[in-house]
């Protein structure tokens, strides 16, 4: 699941302790237990077994620690680490003999593209020109840009202020944007791009003065190209689609934009005059969908599809380790939803705490330096379930009527990308999906995940949103799947939830265009988004309930004689997703 700001170890607050170098495995740290003992623990490597028809603990443990491997690099859309994941996946759909649904008679999709930043581009004000990389960095929307050379510079305020500028004030300007400070006196800056960008998507530019409080190494990799979807941004430019242009600015480049410094500066203040230009040019980018076809057995009926989803990818890794017991211990105690939960200082109770965790630990084994997002969970635990189901079905000797569509997205992370262009540019007639379901982060979910967690706990969301019929199914298969029915929790599917999980997963890019879904997951946990999000802290027993759940419910919804009736009318395929 994507995150505005994947690289939230920056902000940890890490530097009160003392980090060391190299450990074996890590252990399931709770809140009320630092550690458990060795036996008890799941290994850090674990050598792959042969899997089988059935979905079983011991296959989804295999499948996981080898795509969530540390050889992987944390399979990021745009490398070549992302590539050599999903020749994994298309080597076990080949074995499995699942037919090739990608393009040009292969299992793969070509589904990104790269965007760098043209030579030239600058931006400033009249007489005042500023340096890109120290005073300012461009954001590619992923689009064609609008001009704003020569156009007024105009002051909107400080983001969530109630003096802030409506949208209208600033249409056709300049907009700069101040953002609130923190304890520390840093800018504040995460998750703010997608709200300001929304309120002020009429201006010609758009300056966040937040750029003193974004990490360094996360400003570096903003300067590098950016992976957007296949195709978005062609066309001429400017073009009816044109985007405000968006840079992170420093205070400093702030007032002098403004010809005033921030602090004196009221919402409407006029500023000088704006000059420069920027501007991406396209080049090529690993990152593909795979994507696979099971028929079913109706002759009709087969031409109809059933998809089911995970994405591909994680978010790499980072040039500078951490000690993973360390940091795993902070999340522990101080943001149990990993990089959900929001940063905030360590007490001092809460550091003699840490510290008392981290020396159990260390009387079990020296430290590990940990710099790989491995995506155990997120979503190593959705891909390979996909690979367990098609597993099984292969295997059954009745199949169902309609067929099963696999689809493992890329770039969800990076903005549900893969989704995108495959939604946009199916390999099967758009109209012959019935429903998707979309499986992302299934491997967790336990009372030490989450207090309301446990062995029968899963989210689900968008299942009746579309197709309350679809979801009256789920429900039913999960009350006769066990002997101890599913505890389906829908916290999350709340209209107006703050987490807007409903748009931030694949299933979104089906439903834009009317086909109903739902979404599978365990819920958040605090090695999410993390380097210590691993395949050793997975419940393979739960994971592999949950895994059967979502089997059965495909093959229930792919034997209907008819489609899952939509109960909602159909959204704008191209209009803002609102939860």
């Amino acid at each position: 699941m994507p995150l505005s700001f994947r690289h939230a170890l920056a902000a940890l607050p890490l530097c009160a302790l003392p980090l060391a170098a190299q450990a074996p495995a890590t252990p399931r740290v709770t809140k009320d237990a630092p550690a458990r003992s060795a036996q008890a623990e799941l290994p850090l490597k674990h050598a792959p077994r042969p899997t089988t028809a059935a979905i079983t603990p011991a296959d989804l443990m295999t499948r996981v620690y080898l795509y969530a491997d540390d050889s992987l690099m944390g399979r990021q859309v745009g490398s070549v680490h992302n590539d050599r994941a999903t020749d994994y996946i298309a080597g076990e759909l080949r074995r499995l003999g699942l037919e090739p649904a990608g393009e040009n008679g292969t299992y793969f999709q070509s589904a990104v593209e790269r965007r760098a930043l043209v030579a030239g581009s600058a931006f400033g004000a009249e007489g005042a020109p500023l340096t890109l990389g120290s005073d300012f960095v461009p954001r590619d929307p992923i689009a064609a840009i609008r001009p704003f050379d020569g156009l007024p510079i105009v002051y909107a305020g400080t983001w969530g202020d109630a003096a802030l500028l409506a949208g209208d004030a600033v249409a056709g300007k300049v907009v700069v944007v101040s953002t609130p400070l923190d304890a520390a006196g840093r800018p504040t800056w995460n998750n703010l791009r997608i709200p300001i960008v929304q309120r002020f998507a009429n201006a010609a530019a758009i300056a966040v003065a937040g750029l003193d409080g974004i990490p360094p190494a996360f400003t570096a990799q903003l300067m590098e190209p950016a992976v957007g979807v296949r195709g978005m941004a062609a066309g001429p430019r400017p073009s009816a689609n044109a985007q405000p242009a968006f840079v992170w600015v420093t205070r400093d480049a702030a007032a002098t934009l403004l010809g005033t410094p921030l602090a004196g500066a009221t919402p409407g203040a006029q500023g000088r005059i704006a000059r420069g230009s920027i501007a991406f040019e396209t080049q090529p980018a690993p990152g593909r969908n795979v994507v696979a076809i099971l028929r079913g057995s109706d002759p009709v009926l087969r031409n109809t599809f059933v998809a089911i989803g995970a994405h591909n990818d994680h978010v790499g890794f980072d040039h500078e380790p951490v000690d993973h017991d360390s940091l795993r211990t902070v999340l522990t105690v101080t943001r149990p939803g990993g990089a959900d939960s929001p940063e905030r200082p360590v007490t001092a109770e809460e550091a003699t705490r840490i510290r008392r965790m981290i020396d159990s630990l260390r009387a079990l084994r020296p430290a590990r330096q940990d710099s790989i997002y491995n995506g155990a969970d997120d979503d190593g635990s959705g891909s390979m379930a996909l690979l367990e189901i098609a597993e099984s079905v292969a295997a059954a000797r009745v199949k169902p009527k309609r067929s099963l569509l696999f689809v493992w997205h890329t770039g969800e992370e990076a903005g549900l990308f893969g989704a995108q262009y495959f939604t946009d540019h199916p390999t099967v007639s758009r109209d012959s999906i019935v429903a998707q379901l979309n499986v992302d982060m299934i491997g967790r979910g336990s009372a030490s995940d989450l207090q309301e967690g446990g062995p029968a706990y899963v989210q689900l969301i968008g299942s009746k949103r579309l197709s309350t019929e679809l979801g009256a199914l789920v429900e039913s298969v999960g009350s006769a799947a066990r002997p101890t029915p599913f505890r389906f929790d829908y916290t999350y599917d709340a209209n107006g939830h703050p987490e807007q999980y409903y748009c931030r997963s694949d299933h979104y890019m089906y439903a834009r265009y009317g086909i109903p879904v739902v979404f599978f997951s365990t819920g958040g946990h605090r090695d999410y988004h993390m380097v210590t999000d691993e395949p050793q802290y997975l419940d393979y027993p739960k994971y592999a309930a949950v895994t059967q759940l979502i089997h059965d419910v495909a093959l229930r919804v792919a034997s209907l004689d008819h489609r899952p009736a939509l109960s909602a009318p159909k959204p704008d395929p191209r209009g803002q997703c609102v939860q």
